[in-house]
Parts: C-alpha cells; sequence; structure tokens
C-alpha cells in the first residue's frame, strides 16, 4: 500500500510539473510573439535598430522558431550588416527547411557577399519549393550577371585591361554591393589606371568597416607608392604583411619600393659628388624596377635627363625628358630641362614652344623671363648669324673680329675669283657683301649691341656694295 501511494504521489507531482512546463512554454510562446509583433511595428516604420532588438527578444524566449531569425535576418540586411544576416538566415532554414523566405534571405546575403554559386543554390532551393517565385527568378538572373562579370574581370586584369575590370566590377556591386572582394578588385585596377583619390576613397570605405583588411591596406599602399610617397607606402605594405603574412603582392609591392628609393637615392648622392657616369648608370638601373611607377619613373627620366646635358649627351637628354613629360604631362620640372637641352642645341622653336606650356601653367616671373629670353633667341636665329659669316664665337673680342674679317674677306673678295665661272663669281661676290655687312655691325659697338639684343638692323647696315674697306682704311684689291 506504501508503495502504491508513493507511486500515486509522484504520478502527481509529475503530472504538476508537466502542466507548469506546458503553461510556461505557452507564456514565453506568447511573450515572443508579442515581441515579434513589436519588432514588425519597428520595422515597418523602418527604425531597424529596436526592430533588431525585439527579434532578439523573441529569439531569447523562443530560439527554436525560424520565423523569428528570418525577421532578425532581413532587419540587419537592411542595416547592411551582410554577415549576421547570413548566420540568421541559414539558422532559420536548419530550422525549417521549407522555409522558403530564410532561402530567398539566404540568397540575398550571399550575392550581397558576392559568393553568387551558393546564392544561385539558395534561390533555386526557393524555386523548388514555389516555382513562380517571381523574385527568385529575377534573383537567379542577377547571381548569373555577377558570375559572368567576375569572369570577364578576371580576363581582363590578365590583359591588363583595367578599364574593363572597373567597369566588370560596378556592374557585379550593383548586386553585391557588400562584396569586399569586388570593391579591391575595382580599387587595384584604379590604381593602375592613375585614379589614386578614387583608389584611396574605395580601399579607406572598406578600413572603415574592417580595420584589418589586407587587401585594402595593400591598395592603400599602392596608391602612395605610385604617387612618389615610398616611405608612407612601406608602412601600409608593412602592415598588409601583418594582417596577411602570405600577402605576395604587398610583399612584391614592398621590396620594389624599397629597392626604388635605395637606387633613386644613391643616384642623386652620386649626381651631388659630381659623379655623372654613376648617377647615369644607377638612375637607369632604378627605372628597371618597376615600369608601373609612372610618377617615380617620370622623375627618374627626368633626373636621368639632367645627368646627360652635363655629361654633354643634349640627344639623350632630350629623349629622357619627352619620356618623363609623356609619363606625367604635368611635370613642369622635365619641360624645363627639356627647354635648356633645346636652347643649348639652338633649336629655338621647340625650347620657346616648351617654355610657352610652362608659363601656361605656372606664371611666374623666372618663367617668364625664360619665355622672353626663348623667343628672342628665336627671332635673332631667323636672322643671318653674322657671328657664323666671320666664322667666330660669340665672345670674340674686337681683334678676333677684325682677324676674322680680313681672312673672310681675303677668301670671298671678286678679284680673287675673276677666273671663275659667272655663277661661283656671283656667289662669292654676295658672300663678300656679307662679309663686310657683318663686319660693319660686329666692329661697332652700338651696332653690335642692338644686334646681341635682337634690335632688327636694317636701316643700320648701309649698303656694303662696291669694295669692302676694313679698318684703317684697308683695301682689299688684287691686280
Amino acid at each position: 500500500d506504501g508503495v502504491l501511494i508513493t507511486l500515486s504521489w509522484v504520478m502527481s507531482t509529475n503530472g504538476l510539473i508537466v502542466k507548469l512546463f506546458l503553461s510556461f512554454i505557452s507564456l514565453s510562446s506568447r511573450e515572443a510573439e508579442s515581441f515579434k509583433e513589436q519588432g514588425n511595428a519597428y520595422y515597418i516604420k523602418k527604425d531597424y535598430s529596436e526592430a533588431f532588438n525585439y527579434y532578439t527578444k523573441a529569439i531569447d524566449m523562443c530560439p527554436k522558431n525560424a520565423s523569428y531569425y528570418g525577421n532578425r535576418a532581413a532587419t540587419l540586411m537592411m542595416l547592411s550588416r551582410h554577415r549576421e544576416a547570413l548566420e540568421d538566415s541559414q539558422q532559420a532554414v536548419r530550422l525549417d527547411d521549407t522555409f522558403m523566405k530564410g532561402h530567398l534571405r539566404e540568397g540575398k546575403c550571399h550575392l550581397s557577399l558576392g559568393n553568387a554559386m551558393a546564392a544561385s543554390r539558395c534561390f533555386h532551393r526557393v524555386l523548388e519549393l514555389e516555382p513562380d517565385n517571381s523574385q527568385a527568378q529575377q534573383e537567379v538572373k542577377n547571381a548569373d550577371s555577377v558570375l559572368e562579370y567576375e569572369k570577364m574581370a578576371e580576363i581582363g586584369f590578365e590583359k591588363h585591361d583595367f578599364r574593363m575590370v572597373v567597369f566588370c566590377m560596378d556592374r557585379a556591386l550593383e548586386s553585391a554591393s557588400a562584396c569586399h572582394r569586388f570593391k579591391v578588385l575595382k580599387a587595384e585596377c584604379l590604381a593602375m589606371l592613375g585614379r589614386y583619390p578614387e583608389a584611396q576613397s574605395v580601399a579607406s570605405d572598406i578600413l572603415r568597416m574592417d580595420a584589418t583588411n589586407g587587401d585594402a591596406l595593400y591598395v592603400r599602399g599602392l596608391c602612395l607608392y605610385y604617387e612618389d610617397c615610398i616611405d608612407k607606402a612601406v608602412q601600409f605594405f608593412v602592415q598588409a604583411l601583418r594582417m596577411a603574412p602570405d600577402h605576395e603582392k604587398a610583399r612584391l609591392a614592398c621590396r620594389n619600393a624599397k629597392a626604388l628609393k635605395a637606387k633613386k637615392e644613391d643616384g642623386n648622392q652620386a649626381f651631388k659628388d659630381g659623379n655623372y657616369d654613376v648617377a647615369y648608370e644607377l638612375y637607369s638601373e632604378a627605372l628597371t624596377i618597376d615600369p608601373n611607377n609612372i610618377k617615380t619613373n617620370a622623375k627618374l627620366f627626368c633626373n636621368r635627363g639632367t645627368v646627360g646635358s652635363k655629361l654633354k649627351k643634349i640627344d639623350q637628354a632630350i629623349e629622357d625628358c619627352t619620356k618623363a613629360v609623356k609619363l606625367d604631362e604635368t611635370y613642369i620640372k622635365a619641360y624645363l630641362r627639356r627647354a635648356q637641352c633645346y636652347m643649348d642645341k639652338e633649336e629655338y622653336d621647340e625650347a620657346v614652344r616648351d617654355y610657352e606650356k610652362v608659363y601656361q601653367t605656372e606664371k611666374t616671373k623666372e618663367h617668364k623671363h625664360l619665355l622672353k629670353n626663348a623667343q628672342l633667341e628665336l627671332k635673332k636665329s631667323k636672322r643671318k648669324d653674322y657671328y657664323k659669316v666671320l666664322g667666330v664665337d660669340k665672345n670674340a673680342t674686337e681683334d678676333e673680329i677684325k682677324k676674322a674679317y680680313r681672312k673672310r674677306a681675303l677668301m670671298h673678295h671678286p678679284d680673287r675669283h675673276s677666273s671663275a665661272s659667272a655663277e661661283i663669281q656671283k656667289e662669292e661676290e654676295k658672300k663678300f657683301k656679307e662679309v663686310g655687312e657683318a663686319f660693319t655691325v660686329l666692329s661697332d659697338p652700338k651696332k653690335k649691341s642692338r644686334y646681341d639684343s635682337g634690335h632688327d638692323l636694317e636701316d643700320d647696315t648701309g649698303n656694303m656694295g662696291g669694295e669692302a674697306s676694313g679698318p684703317g682704311n684697308f683695301f682689299f684689291q688684287f691686280g
């Protein structure tokens, strides 16, 4: 009897516990539903943060309800927290594999994060559950488009068609807006195209969301490297390698940056020390390190051009400066160096063209003076060069001018060519007159000064016809 009484008491107690448990479950379910409804209300009001809080409370009360995870996933998507949204969507379909909205949201999260293949699988699962679901049908097309743009971008990158890659990534990001991989690839190609501010902006946006993203750190460094801020660039490359030790692009860029800086600095020091041949070789070696570093290479070409001019390799210097301005059309120093080389070669038209370009860009007194001087030399070059007529240097003394005049006058005097053909006589007479004309100008200090200053002397030279007379009424006559 005692055993029966005890058994009866236990059964009665267990029944009470079960009832209490069921009552608690019912109460929890009602409370969870209340939290869900409040979450829905905030979601409709677009107050997604509050909606998230209430959906979380509902999940805490009933952690086995798939729809609560689905609702919170939708809220997280609106908050652009796609990775967390993906986790909630996956939990929802684990709890209920027939939960169509859960599969749809999981697919959208995968697509937003750039995983188009996984997204496509999710959308096809939706179509298995609901074959006429138009939203899933459209999302399948979106996923296919992203995959196609990925393939095109990969081919474009291999061919160094960086504009094509940027185009493809822009199209892909319309569906995969949260994909850091696509954004980094776009940023890297923008850097390769020289669009550094845009590349920096994209990389910085990623780093604001993920400060440890090695790819974004690499792109930041790449932009600085290509803008010739090598020390800062190295810092970013080192940081990228710290976050991603196997990042080969960052490792190569870091090595190139350090090598480029060292060669350039060694070349600069050799130049300062007057070791021009050594400097020339060092700059040449630096130019082989990274053909893609346009800005630094422009400076290296200009530096080598400067060394070339010191070594009297004027044509080579002009060629190097031309390469520099092709790489960087805004590089004033290269235009100035090339213009000076043209002046040294007496190619004044080209010098004036370069100085005009410089003055249009930077209207300084110095640049204006250089332009006017080149224009004056151009004007002078189009007149008769009396120094060449006499065969003397522009810095010749008065005695040197007299001696040269006598020599040339004797050489071209008509009496000396009286037995020559009529054509030769005419040519020698013309040269004889030019010699007399040159001497008339260069032997007169005032006329010489005006001539050297570029003034026109048509009214000053007079007619040097007949027998030419020289200093001290020295006559040239042959009998």
